[in-house]
């Protein structure tokens, strides 16, 4: 058999139809990788994140002079594993400088996932002793989360964040 413009086989020869297999597999797939970006948006890009990041030194220096002012000592604590769409509770327990328990604080814990901003989660923890705050939260997705914890007490503020990852049973 014999291969030419006259041969009336052409789309008989294996060479042709592995080059069309695989001209149509890397279209495919690219229809596939389109179809996917625009269907799964992770919502990656904070809002005013150019406003934010311009003056990270400086915020984050104001923010370590605010802390060793305050002299208040925030100990969150979550349970070891986290398992998605089940109830955990979450407690801080926060002191003053001279490690008093801290009384009338406002204290909100911020759950964020990196990965999904339509997923974060805030709530606001409840005063159960001086200075222990306790909230329940369920996380619905697994995978990683930042948790970050305010405390406001008149003008003064304060944070902390921690990372964890739920799984699931």
């Amino acid at each position: 058999m014999l291969i030419s413009q006259d041969n009336k086989h052409a789309m008989r020869n294996p060479w042709v139809l592995g080059w069309l297999g695989l001209l149509v597999t890397v279209v495919v797939v690219n229809i596939l990788f389109i179809v996917t970006a625009f269907t799964t948006n992770p919502g990656l890009v904070e809002e005013g994140y150019y406003e934010k990041g311009r003056d990270v030194e400086k915020n984050f220096q104001k923010r370590l002079e605010a802390r060793s002012q305050l002299g208040w000592d925030i100990n969150l604590q979550s349970p070891e594993q986290v398992f998605a769409n089940e109830a955990v509770n979450y407690s801080v327990n926060i002191v003053d400088k001279v490690g008093m328990p801290l009384r009338d604080a406002e204290v909100t814990l911020h759950a964020y996932r990196p990965s999904d901003a339509s997923a974060d989660i805030t709530t606001r923890m409840e005063r159960v002793a001086n200075g222990v705050y306790q909230s329940r939260l369920n996380l619905p997705l697994k995978g990683l989360w930042d948790l970050k914890v305010m405390v406001q007490r008149d003008d003064d503020q304060l944070e902390i964040a921690r990372r964890i990852n739920v799984t699931t049973r």
